[in-house]
């Protein structure tokens, strides 16, 4: 899932001239920096809580900041709108490298094969999804953008704050001033916590355990509340993801937290269908959180939910899908067709950029994972046709529907080539990515139609991007997460989003008799429960969908621990109170402050990584 960032409310947009400078080379070397930078960002979120954020306001505010800066101190050249938008492209394409297959289907595949990348190898693994990804973005581009006008709702929010930062420029370094001091709090309180060894302060409270019961039979009577993983965790990352995605979904996390680690919990552990955690000796660990053991049994509702909400609120979807694939047949293709404008790519140049990037993902996923020609070839075309379908969805609602597009795609490989978990996962890493990430930089090739920039230099920016993004995501990866196999789908790291797509190549692969006990009917529960709140969201008229729990927040909460679920709800509630109490500043600073607590928690928690294994710890 990608977080959308909110703007500011400005004036109507003016394009900015065409002579004015953009494709320069502090414009994509900053947006090289910042796109790596805030890939750090998207990759420590998502291998927590499984979402990426849409980097591209925050990027033109950082940019905006800096250059005013060194305008000010050095009498440098002003930064112009149209080399911010470059910027913020570049920026944009790096930050969303984590859904070329960093949060997902790389560690799982780890986790099930025990297949491990050297950082060279998965630079360029990443990389190769990330391009294929681009070229198809710069194929779809005209007919997307110009010939069908979509909406694209984000890259008009990203326009419309570009011209408000240079309407308005006090209030731009008012707003960045802001996301400034919401990073330096938030990693003041990380590296606090991390010098001070503080511990998260548990919720009060046990449940009994059944008489006769598993747990009774391991001689314990009680379960804490902090042995369910309810507690308050000293920071403010996952606030500021709360106050990001509102009120509604920060009570349906509280919610699902509480169903499934409050009262679900007790209930499996007293049946014996999941255990307590233990202690190194092998005794149950009564001051511990027991997740890690828990969570092999609650992922299967967990996902299932996600799964089946997911695919039905795409199915809904289905004019645009429609519209995706037989609307370009009955064109038949008007907007290639139409006349290469002089600041485009050429046709020769595309062609041969387009012909390098799916040529090299057929060939990295043939030579690094043995998968055959045949079902690489397919995944790569699948590409095409799934990019097309996200990027209208994406277009006309402002939702990429990534979960989806990931879940069709292993689906389609299990179905083809049965048992083998690798073309499951990788095969899917392409076409799910590639697809999913399309779709997001179509949002930047929309905000540069608004501003008037060109479409050539915001198609360079973009491979720049992923470039960046490759390398320094690819990098922050391995420093971070040195062994899936034993640091993912715990406390410190509970990734749902490795937990659907490892549980999805685990059922192709080994079938459901190597479920848990319960875990089918768990399964129907979930989906069912999946499929009927997906509905209501949709049929329910809009003053009542606002009390149906978002399905997307329940499944997650139900695959993360509780105190996750507990902070963002309290960002969630703080976003309400403020919105009421304090509308301007609310509208003005509310997502920008919440944008810098990711950001600032984030990169110090990849500082302190490097930190440790420098120091060899």
């Amino acid at each position: 899932m990608t977080v959308v960032e909110a703007p500011v409310p400005s004036p109507a947009l003016v394009p900015a001239p065409p002579s004015a400078p953009q494709f320069t080379v502090r414009a994509i070397v900053s947006g090289m920096v910042l796109g790596g930078v805030l890939s750090l960002c998207n990759i420590y979120a998502g291998l927590k809580i499984g979402w990426g954020f849409n980097m591209s306001i925050t990027a033109a505010l950082l940019s905006y900041g800096v250059f005013s800066a060194l305008r000010a101190a050095f009498g440098t050249r002003s930064w112009n709108l149209l080399e911010n938008n470059v910027n913020q492209t570049a920026a944009s394409a790096g930050a969303s490298i984590s859904s070329a297959g960093l949060v997902a289907p790389i560690p799982a595949l780890t986790m099930i094969t025990g297949q491990e990348l050297s950082y060279p190898v998965l630079a360029l693994w990443v990389l190769s999804v990330g391009l294929v990804g681009v070229v198809v973005a710069v194929g779809l581009r005209k007919q997307m953008v110009e010939v069908d006008n979509l909406p694209f709702p984000n890259g008009v929010a990203t326009a419309e704050t570009l011209k408000e930062m240079y309407a308005r420029g006090k209030e731009a370094i008012a707003r960045v001033l802001m996301l400034l001091t919401g990073a330096v709090v938030a990693a003041a309180l990380k590296v606090a916590v991390t010098v001070a060894s503080v511990a998260k302060l548990a919720v009060p409270g046990s449940v009994a355990t059944a008489e006769g019961g598993a747990m009774a039979a391991k001689g314990v009577s009680s379960v804490s509340l902090k042995n369910l993983t309810f507690a308050f965790d000293p920071s403010l990352l996952m606030v500021g993801v709360g106050a990001i995605i509102g009120f509604r979904a920060g009570v349906s996390m509280l919610l699902g937290a509480i169903v499934a680690w409050g009262i679900l919990g007790p209930e499996i552990l007293d049946a014996g269908l999941a255990a307590p955690g233990l202690t190194a000796d092998g005794a149950v660990n009564g001051d511990g959180m027991w997740f890690g053991s828990m969570i092999k049994w609650l992922l299967w509702p967990g996902v299932a939910l996600m799964i089946t909400a997911s695919l039905t609120s795409f199915a809904f979807s289905w004019r645009s899908v429609a519209r995706a694939i037989f609307g370009a047949t009955r064109r038949g293709g008007a907007a290639v067709e139409a006349a290469v404008r002089s600041d485009e790519l050429s046709r020769g140049t595309f062609a041969k950029i387009a012909l390098a990037a799916l040529l090299l993902s057929v060939v990295l996923q043939s030579v690094i994972f043995g998968i055959g020609w045949g079902i690489a070839t397919f995944g790569v075309l699948l590409t095409v046709l799934l990019a097309i379908v996200a990027a209208r969805v994406s277009g006309e609602t402002g939702i990429t529907p990534v979960g989806p597009m990931g879940k069709v795609t292993q689906l389609t490989f299990g179905a083809l080539d049965p048992g083998n978990a690798t073309a499951n996962l990788m095969a899917a890493n392409v076409t799910g990515g590639a697809a999913s990430q399309c779709a997001d930089l179509l949002h930047d090739m929309k905000t540069g139609v608004l501003v008037g920039a060109s479409p050539r230099h915001l198609a360079f920016a973009q491979l720049f991007g992923v470039l960046a993004g490759a390398l320094v995501g690819s990098a922050a990866y391995l420093i971070l997460i040195p062994d899936p196999q034993s640091m993912l789908l715990t406390n410190e790291w509970a990734a749902p989003a490795v937990a659907q797509w490892k549980a999805v190549a685990e059922l192709f692969k080994d079938g459901i008799g190597a479920m848990p006990a319960g875990a089918v009917t768990a399964i129907a529960w979930g989906a069912g429960i999946g499929f009927v709140l997906a509905i209501l969201e949709k049929v329910l008229p809009q003053s009542a969908r606002k009390l149906v729990p978002s399905p997307t927040a329940m499944g997650i909460a139900i695959v993360i621990p509780a105190y996750y679920a507990i902070s963002m709800f309290f960002g969630g509630l703080a976003a309400l109170i403020l919105g009421r109490a304090v509308p301007k500043w609310t509208t003005r600073f509310l997502i920008v402050l919440a944008a810098g607590f990711i950001a600032g928690e984030s990169l110090t928690g990849v500082v302190l990584a490097v930190q440790k294994i420098v120091a060899g710890g």
